[in-house]
């Protein structure tokens, strides 16, 4: 192996494209920039959202609505998720954050009715649809409603 064979790895060096030399090269008159405008000067860099001066359309389309600053985001189980604990175990937010069947940022749980449950289980949640608390009670089980602050 001598000095003048060696070469880079194949595809590790790439060819920078040189512009404005010509129309022979492919790449004059314009240098690869398109027609004149806007686009084609210096610096330019347009939003994607921008059209030309028209009116934007999240200007022309009606406001609507309000975000509720007093919005209680409640995490949601249903019945059928309790079937996975032991008969006569106490099911709280802390034991289901532990387990990781709901985010602990929440601002409480809410029991919903989906599903079946057979095993008679004590459980607290700050909420509970009129459906789960039947379910768990006909199971043999106890509705807890945790008090808020």
């Amino acid at each position: 192996m001598r000095l003048h064979e060696i070469k880079p790895a194949p595809g590790s060096t790439k060819h920078r494209k040189v512009v404005g030399r010509g129309r022979g090269s492919g790449h004059g008159t314009t240098a690869g920039r398109g027609g004149k405008g806007q686009t084609a000067r210096t610096g330019s860099s347009i939003p994607a959202w921008f059209e030309g001066g028209q009116m934007p359309l999240i200007r022309r389309l009606p406001k609507r609505g309000f975000t509720n600053i007093f919005k209680r985001d409640y995490a949601i189980i249903n019945v059928e998720l309790l079937e996975r604990f032991d008969s006569g175990q106490e099911v709280t937010p802390a034991l289901l954050v532990s387990k990781r069947l709901i985010r602990p940022r929440s601002a409480g749980l809410k029991v919903l009715g989906t599903g079946a449950l057979t095993k008679a289980l004590m459980v607290h949640a700050h909420k509970f649809s009129q459906s789960a608390a039947a379910k768990i009670e006909a199971a043999g089980g106890k509705v807890q409603v945790i008090e808020r602050d």
